[in-house]
């Protein structure tokens, strides 16, 4: 089977990998782009020795690796949002944070994990102890979370009041979405795409942003559906059925990439 056809399956993923370990649509897309036009130029790159999905994230890892390298280098005394991004990323490392998404949120396990970045078992380990306690120590915000099945809202905000956040409401619909938002704004938001009055989470969060500026996750068993480039796309994708650990990793990564959502 040509190249082509053995990774365009993995496209969505590395696509929804690539937005979170940036937090920004365009940057990610940027890099996926980059690690495709690398391999159409040099397909000798591309590891045949391990699964293709696998060999896909290890050359977007080698790209990723001399992004972050130049971000070293480059002067971060910028002000206004993006040097405050930045700050307040600081003290979680870029390792920790990619060691945490590949195995929370992309499923990898800790031995992929050290393939894709060419350390240790053990030093993925320790990474992901940084990444978590890092996390466990900081972030706090208000949560507006937005679905319209019972017990998976029971579940979600169980969860995100574990993480230590404050829940503002559970919006089952669009109009109820709105207006939680209006009267009492969150920092984050969690939204399922599909309402219970058949609106869309999507059009609901779409609403709230024409007023306030917010990280949003949105939460679907189907989030290839959302990465076709035929509309207006997430940062954030949690996957049905989730997990606690995905949950604290894509929560943590939105509001670490978006600041001056977490509160005082």
């Amino acid at each position: 089977m040509p190249l082509g056809q053995q990774i365009a399956p993995y496209l969505p993923l590395l696509r929804r990998y690539a937005r979170a370990l940036t937090g920004d649509q365009t940057s990610g897309d940027r890099l996926v782009r980059a690690t495709l036009e690398a391999i159409i130029a040099a397909p000798e790159i591309f590891p045949h020795d391990v699964d293709p999905r696998l060999g896909l994230y290890t050359v977007f890892h080698r790209l990723w690796q001399q992004h972050t390298a130049s971000l070293s280098a480059a002067n971060h005394d910028e002000e206004g949002k993006a040097g405050i991004a930045y700050s307040r990323l600081a003290p979680i490392t870029p390792k920790s944070r990619q060691a945490l998404l590949l195995t929370a949120m992309e499923g990898f396990s800790p031995k992929d994990a050290a393939y894709l970045m060419d350390v240790s078992e053990d030093q993925i380990d320790v990474w992901l102890q940084e990444a978590i306690s890092e996390i466990d120590r900081q972030i706090h915000s208000k949560v507006l979370i937005v679905e319209d099945e019972p017990i998976i809202a029971f579940d979600i905000e169980s969860l995100v009041r574990d993480l230590g956040h404050d829940v503002i409401g559970i919006a089952t619909t669009r109009d109820e979405a709105v207006s939680m938002a209006k009267s009492n704004p969150p920092g984050l938001i969690l939204s399922d795409i599909q309402l219970a009055d058949d609106s869309s989470g999507i059009d609901a969060v779409q609403d709230i942003l024409k007023e306030i500026d917010v990280p949003v996750i949105f939460i679907t068993a189907f989030p290839e559906r959302l990465l076709t480039g035929e509309r207006p796309e997430p940062t954030f994708l949690i996957t049905k059925p989730f997990q606690v650990d995905t949950i604290k990793a894509t929560i943590a990564q939105a509001l670490f990439c978006n600041p001056l959502s977490l509160a005082a």
